[in-house]
């Protein structure tokens, strides 16, 4: 069979050729090419180029923050990603990943009690409630002058 031919059989199979293009890498590099060169590779030519790409390709990103800055004579670049993570995380991984979502559930679980007793404290005092005479955190004071007036 002739390259001629290979070729013919990859545009006559047109699901093989939907499977292959439609993988995010090989999007991202046809997407930066004319659309006759596009269409000029086969599937077989897509599928090596996806090998040789390999873990290079980052995928879509819901946050893709990428830009460069001078420094004296040399340029710098940045880049700043995040999604969804596809990939299985290493036990070590997965403790930090614990440990981190711990931290975050405590620092909002902590927030949210001190915002509903601050609110509870408005509440009292706008009510006029004294628990205990003669003694005054200086919240409603702060907050009357703040906001009502």
């Amino acid at each position: 069979m002739t390259k001629f031919d290979q070729h013919q059989l990859d545009l006559d199979n047109p699901q093989a050729r939907a499977d292959i293009r439609s993988d995010s890498a090989i999007q991202n590099l046809l997407e930066r090419m004319p659309k006759d060169v596009q269409d000029s590779f086969t599937e077989s030519q897509l599928a090596h180029l996806r090998v040789a790409l390999g873990a290079r390709s980052w995928g879509n990103h819901k946050v893709d923050l990428r830009s460069t800055f001078k420094f004296f004579k040399y340029r710098y670049y940045y880049v700043f990603v995040a999604g969804r993570n596809r990939r299985e995380l290493s036990r070590q991984e997965k403790q930090f990943a614990l440990m981190v979502q711990a931290l975050f559930v405590s620092g909002f679980i902590i927030f949210s009690a001190l915002f509903g007793i601050f609110v509870l404290y408005i509440i009292k005092s706008a009510l006029g409630i004294d628990i205990f005479p003669n003694f005054s955190f200086g919240v409603w004071s702060w907050f009357k002058e703040t906001f009502l007036g």
